[in-house]
């Protein structure tokens, strides 16, 4: 029985996906893995790619883009060890790293997940770990209410041994897997967005907590997994509902509201700025634009983006 399975949830992302593997490799030779690649309908041949240079990993070939949760549930449904690394593709560990999270496991009896310290290409530090949301954080940006509070802490902070968290980023993730059955897996509710932090706290609930390791680094090329597209801040948005509805059902009269006032506003402050003559921000400019998108799709309803979910053989 290997001492931790590390799952790798692959999207598109061929040359991404290599790197980390090639990583996986290289840092956990001290270590007994197997290494699950769970494709999500990918069309740019990741999966015959990693069966050639890899071919000890065991590859799942999902017919659709089934999302994050959903696709890796079905990986954590066939671990048979104690531990469960999810790893994202465009990630790439450091020597160490994993063996650093393990080691703390072993020694942290109530930890249900560890994250270690995410690091931007040039090695400078990625938030993460995060809070729970909760009201504010529909009215405020999450990172100036981090700045605000002296009793937070985030990437700017000095931690040196590890520390208990809300919740870890899921970059990079090691679960203790039974605390994710107690948990009940990842909620499929969520397509992409907001699957650690629900788990997470649902995981507090029964006793079980998040730890950040600053000791364990890891690459985490942001953002290119998913895109910055407006599909996908479509999909952040409709997983914060699914979230603030399961976890806060009073305020569900107000989220739409609240939601629309706070877009508005930064839709107008980027629009002004954008204009005016001493700025000619065409980096503001885009931020309205997309502001201005999004304003118009809650004002909708919200309309399933459900594009990414359909057979990579069909239109």
């Amino acid at each position: 029985m290997a001492d931790i399975t590390i799952i790798i949830l692959s999207y598109n992302t061929k040359t991404l996906l290599l790197n980390c593997l090639e990583s996986v490799f290289d840092t956990t030779r001290e270590l007994d893995v197997e290494v699950v690649v769970v494709d999500n309908a990918s069309c740019d041949g990741s999966p015959d790619a990693v069966k050639a240079q890899f071919p000890e990993v065991h590859v799942i070939e999902n017919r659709y883009n089934l999302g994050f949760a959903k696709a890796n549930n079905i990986a954590l449904g066939q671990v048979t060890g104690k531990y469960a690394l999810l790893l994202n593709s465009d990630t790439r560990l450091t020597p160490g790293a994993v063996k650093a999270l393990y080691d703390f496991m072993e020694k942290q009896a109530d930890a249900g997940v560890a994250c270690g310290q995410l690091l931007n290409e040039d090695g400078s530090k990625q938030n993460s770990f995060a809070y729970f949301p909760g009201f504010a954080t529909l009215l405020v940006n999450e990172s100036l209410i981090n700045t605000l509070s002296p009793f937070r802490k985030s990437k700017r902070s000095a931690i040196n041994a590890p520390v208990k968290v809300d919740s870890c980023i899921g970059a990079c993730i090691l679960l203790r897997m039974s605390a994710v059955a107690a948990a009940g897996f990842l909620d499929e509710a969520f397509f992409f967005f907001f699957e650690e932090t629900d788990l997470a706290l649902t995981m507090r609930q029964k006793g079980w907590f998040s730890y950040m390791v600053p000791q364990a680094g890891i690459y985490h090329f942001q953002g290119q997994s998913v895109g910055h597209s407006i599909k996908s801040r479509q999909l952040f948005y409709q997983s914060r509902k699914i979230y603030y509805n399961k976890h806060f059902p009073l305020l569900s009269g107000l989220y739409m509201p609240l939601v629309l006032c706070r877009l508005a506003v930064d839709f107008l402050l980027n629009f002004i700025l954008s204009g005016l003559a001493f700025l000619r921000s065409d980096a503001k400019k885009n931020k309205a634009a997309l502001y201005y998108k999004l304003l118009i799709w809650h004002a909708k309803g919200c309309p399933q983006t459900d594009d990414c979910q359909r057979p990579f053989n069909q239109p």
